[in-house]
């Protein structure tokens, strides 16, 4: 069976997003090329990604203008990876979602990630939106998380926990710039 994984930016008070849902927070300070080196290996991991339909068309946008306009950027080889994947966009409204390599999914959440779990293939993965990964994690669906913990308060924003979720650590590194990476596993009881 294939796993859903979870990768996401979080501050240090324990949001993915500021109030209004942007993420500029996530450039501010120095960066690491390590990090987007595990952003690509665990990307390569991967042959599926779900998306929520608020973050869709930003998301979709900004990766295909990347990989056509920005040949010399550091994120190029990512913006590649993320334009390849298969990508399902989860909305209770929208029937298309332009882009490439996109499909639709408008049936129950959890019955649709279920069935994708069960299909051959590489493991799933998925980047936000809050309340999107917010439904997931309430439905018991990821299987790993890749929490970067960067070091900046927000002050107030999205969290993505909107209940008691135990979660075991299983592995922690410590970039250069002081963002913290911690794979956490659903806890068995």
């Amino acid at each position: 069976m294939r796993k859903l994984k979870l990768q996401i930016q979080m501050s240090l008070d324990g949001f993915v997003a500021r109030p209004n849902g942007d993420g500029d927070w996530i450039w501010i300070g120095k960066r690491d090329p390590a990090i987007l080196d595990f952003v690509n290996e665990l990307a390569d991991t991967c042959d599926t990604l779900l998306l929520g339909r608020k973050m869709s068309r930003e998301f979709i946008d900004h990766w295909e203008n990347a990989l056509a306009n920005q040949p010399d950027s550091e994120e190029h080889s990512l913006a590649k990876r993320m334009v390849d994947l298969r990508k399902i966009v989860f909305s209770h409204t929208q029937k298309e979602v332009k882009g490439r390599n996109v499909e639709v999914e408008n049936g129950d959440l959890t019955a649709a990630v279920k069935k994708l779990k069960n299909e051959p293939g590489k493991d799933i993965i998925v980047y936000g939106g809050a309340n999107f990964v917010s439904s997931l994690i309430s439905q018991d669906l990821i299987d790993e998380y890749y929490i970067i913990r960067r070091s900046i308060a927000i002050g107030s924003g999205l969290p993505i926990f909107k209940e008691q979720k135990l979660l075991d650590l299983e592995s922690s590194i410590t970039f250069k710039n002081g963002a913290i990476l911690n794979k956490f596993v659903p806890a068995v009881a």
